[in-house]
């Protein structure tokens, strides 16, 4: 059940992404390492 779950936010969190991607100004490269980078600091904080 646990993996449903996360699957479910990892999909939901995917789609958000993408449509901040279609509405922030600037390069989308740029947002997107911007945001992988936020996500690798935010897993490495949390274990």
């Amino acid at each position: 059940m646990a993996y449903r779950t996360t699957l479910g936010w990892s999909l939901v969190s995917s789609g958000i992404v993408t449509l901040l991607l279609a509405v922030l100004p600037g390069s989308d490269l740029a947002w997107g390492v911007l945001l992988l980078l936020a996500g690798v600091a935010t897993l490495v904080v949390r274990s």
